[in-house]
């Protein structure tokens, strides 16, 4: 198997929690004190695993000033749009059901990707848009469209 079908899988894997995350999020925002205090929780235990995960891996904990300084200052805000994605999903879960909500996720995603990838945004290898890539896109809302309805 190559590298880049290992690559496949382990996001396909890392997608699959997606909607064990959000279940498990809506149970904790319904016992505890909603959406945002789920969302908070959730990325306090993340939080934590990140930092066991750091110090078995051995890797700094926090970078040096030339990390801090020498970073574009967009870079920095992607921890809020992970807490802005968590807090959403947790709020939508109970609403809209697991499956809506997955495949409504991964339309924007997708939707956003392809214009990220056309201008090869951050560190994403460039590629063009492409009818392929238009119609998957089609095929994903005609998705969100079947799962709802259905």
């Amino acid at each position: 198997m190559s590298t880049e079908w290992l690559w496949l899988l382990m996001a396909i894997t890392a997608g699959a929690a997606m909607p064990l995350q959000a279940g498990i999020n809506s149970t904790l925002a319904q016992q505890g004190d909603g959406a945002i205090w789920a969302a908070m929780v959730s990325f306090l235990v993340g939080t934590v695993a990140l930092c066991v995960l750091t110090l078995i891996l051995n890797q700094r904990l926090w970078p040096g000033m030339a990390v801090i300084t020498d970073t574009p200052s967009w870079a920095w805000i992607g921890g809020f749009l992970g807490a802005v994605f968590v807090s959403v999903s947790v709020f939508l879960a109970p609403r809209i059901g697991g499956a809506a909500l997955m495949v409504a996720l991964l339309a924007g995603q997708l939707s956003a990707s392809i214009f990220l990838d056309k201008i090869g945004w951050a560190t994403f290898p460039q590629h063009d848009i492409s009818l392929g890539r238009i119609a998957g896109i089609v095929l994903v809302i005609l998705g969100v469209i079947l799962i709802k309805r259905f």
